[in-house]
Order: C-alpha cells, then structure tokens, then sequence
C-alpha cells in the first residue's frame, strides 16, 4: 500500500483498505512503543503544527509521534501564524511546505486544510475542522477492534449533537467499515442529508446499515459501543448552551441508557468530557444551569466500560501511522 504524498484530510478521501493499512500499521507502531523498540524511520525530516484551536491530545499525539519517528517538530499556536490575517492561506502553504515535509493544521473551515492542501505540495493532515475529524476516527476504530476483535457488524450508536464533525466523520468511518451506524439526536440535529446520502451509497459496498432516530432506548438497545461528544462545541457562542441543553438533555449516556446495551458494549468519547465538577467550565455550566454532569454521567465515564483513556492513547500511535505512511520514502 502506498499512500507516499498523499494528504490526509477526511476519511471520505480514502478507501476501506487504505484505512484498514493504517490501523494495522498502528498496531505494529503501538507494539515497538509498548517493547520499546526504536522506530525513528523519519530521522532528518521535519514537520509543522499549525493550531487555530488548541488542543490537549491532538498536539501531544502528533509532537510524541513526531518524535517518535524521529522528526523535527514545531508548534505554532493560535496567534503565532499570520495565516488569513498578513498572509493568505494559499501563501502559507507555500512557505511552510518549502521548509517542512509536512504540515498539521487543527482549526475551523474544511476549505482551509483543504487549500493548505492544495498549495503545500508537501502531506498535510487534518488535526480538526468544524465539518471533520479524520485522525480522531482511526484512534476510534482501534479501540474498538481491540475489545471486539473486528469492526464488521459492530452496532455503533452516536447520542448527541450528531451534526459535528465527530459525529460526521464517525459516520463515514462506519460506512467505509462495515459497522452498524446509529444517531440519535434531536432531528434538528442530525447529520445533513448530503453527507448521509455519500454515506449511504458507501454502506452499500461494505454492508454497513445506517440509522436515525430520536428514541434514547431504541437506539441503545443491543449497542457494542456508546459513543457521545459534548453538547457546545469549542468556537461556538455562550448562547447556544440554554439551547443546547434543553434539545440535548434527553440524550445523557447514563446507566439506564448502558442497561439497553449488550453485556460487554463500551462507553467512548473524544474528551474532554463535562461529567463532573472538576474543571472551570465544568464549574460555570453548574452555576448557569445547575448541572453537575452534562453528555455522561460520571458514573459511565468512571465505569469499566469507559474506555476513553485507551482512545485518546491511541491518537498517537495512529497518528504516528498516517504521518510514516504520508512521509515515508518510497523504497
């Protein structure tokens, strides 16, 4: 399989087994960091983080892969660029891809990693935008093949704001992979129709079914995972959570939702995650709204069926995956 150059900017841009390559590459990496076998296959390249919006996991992953692999890695937060602002999109492309093998962005539009991708002549890779989140998708369908062993006929349910992008991209991720897809959210808040129908006509190949409904205890029935996000997502206005909250609370992951699930179904989420006080604004939403916990309760987030920590470990090694097999050296 050679995907050497290519860009990595949502999973519609690849095919079941391009993404079936880069997660048994991910398990081969995840194994040499496990045995601490040295894997700096990418010595002598270097590679650039360019964040719009900040991010605990997604910089770690793909500055401790980087390393990893044996690359020079440099971070640009927000306000360090003067990307959009003194200097096109398309300009910096061309400058960061002149002096860098590759480039990350993580920020807002789709059309901006796509036009970084366009003009960089260099790999570039999707760390997160409003429509998708590519890299975060693989991390997922690793946790979920090592606690069932497969990923074909997996019944997936998505509860929450099923318009954004993870739940857009945990869409196609399921289509492309053969599991059983389904959202439950409000209908105002489900998928739009034009990515549910590319979806749709990817299911037809691959024999996955997709699902759409606003019944909690219908769509947990028989679940093997249970996956949700938070209810407002980063960038978005303080107005929206009132809204958001009242449209959303209905579709809480708790222990009555999990009782619905199969026996040995799994609790995921891209954290960070509202389910306790712990945090600032964990705290401000408890003043405002009086909630303690918002998308799960604690009691499924601290459960063992919680295997969150897995998942966000596995941003590394994955990402270790798409950045080797992008920069690699054809041999």
């Amino acid at each position: 399989m050679n995907l050497q150059g290519r860009n990595f900017l949502k999973l519609l841009d690849y095919s079941s087994e391009e993404i079936r390559y880069l997660l048994d590459l991910s398990k081969d990496f995840k194994e040499k960091k496990k045995n601490n076998i040295k894997h700096n296959y990418l010595k002598g390249k270097n590679i650039v983080l360019l964040f719009e919006k900040t991010s605990t996991r997604t910089r770690c992953a793909f500055e401790v892969a980087g390393y990893d692999l044996g690359m020079g890695v440099t971070y640009l937060e927000p306000g360090s660029s003067q990307m959009g602002k003194k200097e096109s999109i398309e300009d910096t492309a061309r400058v960061l891809g002149r002096m860098y093998d590759g480039i990350e962005y993580r920020g807002f539009d789709q059309s901006i990693v796509e036009t970084l991708g366009k003009y960089a002549k260099v790999p570039v890779w999707n760390g997160l935008t409003d429509e998708f989140h590519p890299t975060q998708m693989l991390a997922d369908l690793l946790t979920i093949e090592e606690n069932f062993g497969r990923l074909q006929n997996i019944n997936f349910v998505f509860m929450g704001d099923a318009r954004n992008n993870v739940a857009n991209s945990l869409m196609v991720a399921s289509s492309k992979m053969g599991m059983n897809f389904t959202c439950c959210a409000p209908k105002k808040l489900w998928p739009k129709k034009e990515l549910i129908d590319t979806c749709l006509e990817i299911a037809k190949k691959t024999g996955s079914t997709l699902n759409f409904t606003e019944d909690v205890m219908e769509a947990s029935k028989n679940a093997d995972v249970i996956y949700t996000d938070v209810w407002v997502s980063m960038g978005e206005p303080d107005e929206v959570w009132q809204e958001r909250i009242n449209l959303l609370k209905p579709y809480q992951v708790n222990r009555q939702v999990f009782k619905q699930a199969n026996p040995n179904a799994i609790f995921m989420h891209c954290l960070p995650s509202f389910h306790d006080l712990k945090t600032k604004i964990g705290q401000d939403i408890y003043q405002k709204f009086g909630l303690t916990e918002m998308e799960v309760t604690n009691e499924v987030f601290e459960s063992n069926n919680s295997k969150v920590f897995d998942e966000a470990e596995n941003r590394m090694h994955t990402i270790k995956a798409i950045m080797y097999a992008t920069l690699k050296d054809n041999e």
